[in-house]
């Protein structure tokens, strides 16, 4: 079986996967901290983290596939954000969402993956893939499986990789030989994720509290942002990037060059202003097959409205006043309150 796992890793990265871990399906040691979270509220408005079964299949993988006797962990990187001076009127998307959208990318990697498994055993054998897209605790699996360790601010760090990756797993009934944990803690006494967190969402517990995170705010909240939290959103439209980009982990992590999550031709967006104009057809076509849709084209349309107000840009006044009409009474607050914070800042 060693034999195999070389070979598995090395299909794992002619398939474009950066590194490779395996553990087992044994149920985790640190569910408890999981579990104090969801408690203390801290998943915000994501229910479905929540929900009983899921809970017991987070804290007991084994759960989603009985008859798996391994777990193969997967990371692909994807580039960090372009660091270059933004224009006043330039929105902030989060890095992972400029390319393709990974879960389409992985959800094919990770099928040739199992496929090639089935070739090795010479069967069909059981199986069942995920990238984000089950009650998967991804971060404490990959860590057992010594692909890295979960940083201050509740990212895993992978030591050459930095944090700018994506997490998939394939539940096998294969026997492999599990990789030994990553142990250290390489965070040492840095806190600059910490400080640097726009919204001070991240906890001492190397947790974060979605309620108050930018990520949440622009991408799974529905409906109005408590205006107490608007002014840390800054001019971000689709999450956020700040604790990763202050992480020294990240500086030395070698640039990735996997052409599916590199940048899009529209990217970055340079101009909130025109995005505000864009009919439901043209938003569709240009956010096809990408991670922005999550937000929907409404919660996008209010994310770029609170980045203008936050832009303070008198510019941006006509373009504002046009939405102040509009349908929706979460855009058409939101188009307001915008409105006001440019000419009370021009006042």
């Amino acid at each position: 079986m060693d034999k195999w796992k070389v070979l598995i890793r090395q299909r794992a990265r002619e398939l474009g996967f950066a590194a490779c871990g395996i553990t087992t399906a044994a149920p985790l040691e640190h569910f408890s901290v999981y579990e104090q979270w969801i408690g203390a509220g801290r998943h915000a408005g994501m229910r479905y983290l929540s929900e009983a079964r899921a809970l017991l299949a987070r804290a007991d993988p084994a759960r989603l596939l009985p008859s798996a006797r391994s777990v193969i962990v997967l990371a692909a990187s994807y580039p960090p954000p372009a660091v270059s001076p933004a224009s006043p009127l330039q929105g902030r998307l989060a890095a992972y969402a400029l390319g393709d959208d990974y879960h389409d990318v992985l959800r094919y990697r990770l099928r040739a993956l199992r496929d090639y498994l089935d070739s090795l055993a010479g069967r069909s054998l059981d199986h069942r893939v995920f990238t984000d897209s089950g009650p998967v605790l991804e971060r404490e699996i990959a860590s057992r499986a010594g692909l890295g360790w979960i940083g201050r601010n509740s990212m895993l760090i992978h030591p050459d990789l930095g944090s700018f990756f994506f997490l998939a797993e394939i539940f096998t009934e294969l026997a492999l030989p599990p990789d030994p944990p990553f142990s250290a803690d390489r965070c040492g006494a840095c806190d600059r994720c910490r400080r640097a967190c726009p919204a001070g969402c991240i906890l001492p517990d190397r947790t974060v509290d979605s309620r108050r995170c930018v990520s949440y705010l622009t991408i799974e909240h529905r409906g109005s942002i408590p205006e107490e939290l608007r002014g840390s959103i800054g001019r971000s439209i689709f999450g956020c990037d700040v604790c990763q980009t202050v992480c020294p982990w990240n500086r030395k992590a070698a640039p990735t060059t996997d052409a599916a999550f590199q940048p899009r031709a529209h990217f970055p967006i340079r101009n909130m202003t025109a995005e505000l104009s864009l009919s439901e057809a043209e938003w569709s076509g240009r956010f096809r097959r990408s991670a922005l849709r999550r937000a929907g084209r409404d919660g996008y349309l209010r994310n770029l409205l609170i980045a203008l107000g936050n832009s303070h840009r008198a510019e941006a006044l006509p373009a504002l006043r046009t939405m102040t009409g509009h349908p929706n009474p979460v855009l058409r607050e939101a188009a307001e309150w915008a409105e006001g914070q440019i000419l009370s800042k021009k006042a």
